[in-house]
């Protein structure tokens, strides 16, 4: 499918579909992951008629989880990178109408301000596909930044895009929020680690190994396994999808001072030589920072999770330069998490090579979160043969 198909046909799906009246025998579907891409396949698939096992070794968001924390911003500048500002941009729609389903808080629409200093290609290469997209957004010289935001130092920024309908949601809540759906839809979760039963044989994968010692069997499979997924195929994915260590940090703001809460700041952006970013209020939880540059290689299942000196005090040195009433602020709360990224930074959906019943989801970075239910559409979809992913997202792009 030609990309600019694929990128139309998104804005043409409806937002909900009921689920599919049984006229022939239901296809079971056992997915791994009840994180931000298998929990939502998992939704999607039982709403076009599948039978969903749905299994997660640690539970939707949990700690270990790349899905886990309490927040993960939503935005839509990719840079020249148009595939992504458009499943964001389905993506919102999506989070909108499932937060009025549900009628829980998932969704923050706060906005996401990119502030701009001296290399200004990405932002200027995203304007066009931004509009293309549809996004609500403002262009802002620094001076009418400075005058809007007089919290942050904006010395140095020569311009800024403002998202206005850009934000933060709710993590781990909303992991949460998407296994209770697929339970009230039908669905089954067990909270158990799986594994390929035995090689591929005959073109199909036989079933997946559990934890508890039994075998399940189903006519698909598909892995959304986060950082597990180059240990649970090593030979097709291997270190295709790295993890890395990346360090969070939340400071406490002046008593009583209300610049540097939600309502009076928006998400923010630094996309220069590192890319920081940052979240207020993150519901009273502490004014968030984080640096986006890939870290060392990190083990999501026993590795230590203690912050280091030398990225708490390039947090603090940020902080002070960027919002300068905050310098010395304390620090209430450290978070050590992980991406997962494939070389060229997009995401993974396709099938197993060798194993037509079973796809591979994966390579969701740090920025695979929002993007989460036009996900789960997709590989539904493709799952029960109803499109195709987009060239982007195959496997042969990496070769091997």
């Amino acid at each position: 499918m030609k990309r600019r198909a694929f990128l139309s046909t998104l804005g043409a799906l409806p937002l909900f579909e009921g689920l599919v009246p049984v006229t022939r025998k239901r296809p079971h579907v056992v997915v791994v992951g009840a994180g931000a891409f298998g929990g939502w396949t998992a939704l999607y698939l039982l709403r076009r008629g599948a039978r969903v096992t749905l299994l997660d070794a640690w539970g939707p968001g949990n700690a270990r989880a790349s899905s886990g924390g309490e927040t993960r911003v939503i935005r839509a500048t990719y840079g020249p990178r148009g595939i992504y500002t458009h499943l964001a941009a389905r993506a919102l729609a999506l989070w909108k109408a499932h937060e009025r389903r549900w009628r829980r808080k998932l969704y923050h629409p706060i906005g996401v301000l990119w502030l701009v200093e001296d290399d200004d290609a990405y932002e200027r290469a995203a304007l066009p596909l931004l509009k293309e997209a549809g996004v609500v957004f403002e262009e802002l010289t620094g001076t009418e930044t400075a005058r809007r935001y007089p919290q942050i130092s904006c010395e140095r920024v020569r311009w800024a895009i403002f998202e206005r309908d850009g934000g933060y949601l709710t993590a781990r809540v909303a992991c949460a929020a998407v296994v209770d759906a697929v339970l009230a839809a039908g669905g089954e979760y067990r909270q158990l680690a799986a594994e390929p039963a035995g090689p591929v044989e005959g073109g199909e994968l036989g079933g997946v190994r559990l934890s508890d010692g039994g075998t399940l069997r189903a006519d698909h499979y598909v892995f959304a396994c986060g950082p597990w997924l180059g240990r649970l195929f090593p030979d097709v994915i291997g270190d295709r999808v790295r993890a890395t260590r990346q360090e969070v940090y939340f400071f406490g703001t002046p008593a009583g001072d209300q610049r540097f809460t939600e309502e009076a700041l928006p998400v923010w952006a630094d996309h220069g030589a590192h890319f920081m970013y940052g979240i207020p209020g993150n519901e009273w939880r502490g004014f968030k920072i984080a640096d986006d540059t890939r870290g060392p290689a990190f083990d999501p299942t026993s590795g230590e999770r203690l912050p280091s000196p030398e990225s708490l005090a390039a947090a603090r040195e940020y902080l002070a330069l960027r919002f300068p009433a905050l310098r010395g602020a304390p620090l209430l709360e450290t978070r050590v998490c992980q991406y997962e990224n494939s070389p060229d930074e997009h995401f993974i959906i396709d099938r197993h090579p060798r194993a037509a019943n079973t796809w591979l989801v994966g390579g969701g970075s740090g920025h695979g979160f929002k993007h989460g239910p036009a996900v789960g559409e997709l590989v539904a979809d493709a799952v029960l043969g109803r499109r195709e992913p987009d060239a982007t997202f195959r496997l042969a792009r990496l070769g091997r």
